[in-house]
Order: structure tokens, then sequence, then C-alpha cells
């Protein structure tokens, strides 16, 4: 008897060690689909391995700030992690292509640009030793304002919440004026006078309960920017074949799950903020002109920036 037990602790001590645990970050709460759908990925991968896999996920940035969520998987201080695309677009032109307004008009644009870029994206990783997993866009971007907007003149000198460089230059081009605030902050952001109009997505707007301090959201559908989720390529290597592949298996299909949920919630979402009293409204034609030129000037800046890599990049989202 007394050698049974041993054997069974011996094996279940055995167990315990085989199995691997990856540490998460994700800036975005757990009510947010990107949050809803990376925990599917979480749950698919642990079946999937029987256990020996287990990631561990840990949301609305409460273990990394956002900016840190990258270094932090690459410096093996984390093992995986989710970021917004365009937060890199200093460290590479490439990653700024999402957030160009009206460069994409539709979900379709946005997959194309996705199959242009995604081969250096990838590349990029790589070099720094990580494995992009997948990525999900957000629903198109509008403008969350306090007064109502008819042209860029309504905008000028507006504090302007700025997530990363692309919104900082569109704040510049339009005479307002960026200022940093990361999406966990945005209440108090606007509460303190610190911003007072910000351009996101339906669904942010929900999760900061945009209600309580903007009367206006502009249905602009300017951008539709993504969200990429990747891992450190020793963590992944470490793994038997099988469960690598498990976990490439569970990406795409997060993947193909994440574009489906954003197009749903970009409905849902705008809905919500309707239901909460905000004036859900469709941008005047001034408007829309107005940031048109705005979103040209940023193509072109983008492309002289990018070099021959953007370029060619650009003709293939073109079809060229």
């Amino acid at each position: 008897m007394h050698k049974l037990v041993g054997l069974l602790a011996s094996l279940a001590l055995s167990a315990a060690l085989a199995q691997t645990q990856w540490t998460m970050a994700t800036p975005y709460p757990d009510g947010n689909f990107h949050t809803i759908n990376i925990r599917e990925f979480a749950k698919e991968v642990e079946a999937a391995t029987q256990g020996r896999l287990v990631i561990r996920v840990n949301s609305g940035g409460s273990l990394l700030p956002h900016p840190q969520i990258l270094p932090g998987v690459r410096g093996g201080q984390i093992q995986i992690g989710e970021v917004l695309i365009s937060l890199l677009a200093n460290e590479n032109p490439v990653f700024a292509l999402d957030s160009i307004p009206f460069l994409v008009g539709s979900y379709d644009d946005a997959q194309r640009l996705y199959r242009a870029s995604r081969a250096e994206i990838e590349n990029w990783l790589s070099r720094r030793g990580m494995t992009l997993l997948f990525s999900v866009p957000w629903p198109g971007q509008g403008l969350y304002t306090k007064q109502p907007v008819n042209s860029i003149a309504d905008l000028r000198g507006v504090r302007f919440r700025a997530f990363n460089p692309a919104t900082a230059r569109i704040a510049e081009l339009t005479g307002m004026v960026p200022t940093q605030v990361e999406a966990a902050d945005i209440p108090q952001a606007f509460a303190t006078g610190i911003v007072a109009a910000m351009m996101t997505s339906p669904s942010t707007g929900v999760d900061s309960q945009a209600w309580d301090f903007t009367r206006y959201f502009y249905d602009l559908r300017a951008w539709i920017p993504k969200n990429m989720v990747f891992v450190s390529r020793r963590a992944l290597d470490s793994l038997s074949p099988a469960d690598r592949e498990a976990v490439l298996a569970a990406a795409r299909r997060a993947e193909q799950r994440g574009w489906q949920a954003s197009q749903q919630e970009a409905a849902s979402k705008s809905a919500i903020l309707a239901q909460r009293g905000m004036q859900v409204l469709q941008p005047s034609p001034q408007l829309v002109a107005d940031l048109k030129k705005v979103g040209q000037t940023m193509t072109n800046e983008w492309l002289r920036r990018a070099g021959a890599t953007g370029v060619n990049i650009y003709r293939a989202y073109l079809g060229r």
C-alpha cells in the first residue's frame, strides 16, 4: 500500500513538473472582445495539449503597461503578449500602415492590407526572437467629442487623446493638441480635462463608458487597426512538435474567430452608445473631406518613410 501511495505521488509530481505555464499580458479588460477571444484561445490550447501547456492571461494592463508588453516578451519576463500594432510605429513604418485615415474603407480592405503586410510583421518579430501567432482588427474608428463637429475647424485647439504615433500626427494635422492616454486611463483623462476628444472604436467607447464624458460619436470608420498576439520563439520552440502545432492551430482559429467578432462588435457597441444617450451620427461631408486630405498627407509621408518595402506592400494592397 505504501509503495502504491508513493508511486501515485511520484506520478503526480512528474505530471506537475511536465506542465508548462506561459504568462500572458494584455492591455484590455475582460469584457473586451479581444480579451474574450484570447481567453478562448488559451482554453483551446490547454485542452488540445491535455494540460501540458497552460496560458495564464493577465488582462487590463494588470501585469505590464501596454508599452512594456512587447519588451517583456522579448526580454523573457513573460512568454506571450498582445499589443496594438500601431503602437510600434516608431520601430518600423509598416506598423503605422493600418492607422492611416481612410486608407481602408471596409473589413475586406483591412484583410487585403493585412495579407500584404503580414510577412514584414513576421520578419520584424522573428529578428527579435518572437513569433506572430494571430492578429485581430478593431471595429472602424470614430470620433468622440463633447461638442458637435462639422469640420476640422471645429477641432482646432482641442486636447486630443493620442495613443500611438499615427493619432498624434492626426492631431497635429488637424490643429488639435495630442496627449498620450492609454485605454485604461480614458475616463480620468476626460474627467480632469486632460483631453476633450478622441478617435477610437465603439468597443473602447463602451469599455470606458464614454457617455459619462462625451456626447457625440461620429461613425467615421476612419481606419481599422489591428492588435497582434505574439510569443517568445524560445518558449514556442521548447514545446513538443505536437504541442507547438496545437498552439499554431488554435491561433489560426482565434484569428478567424476574432475577425468575425470584430464585425459583430462594430454594430452592437454602436447601438449601446446610442442606448446610453450618446448621439451616434454620420460625419458631415465636409468633415469626411477634411479628414481624407489628412489621410492622403499621412499616406504620402508613410510612403517616403517606408522606402522600397513600404512601396511594395502598398502596391500589393492596391493590387498593382
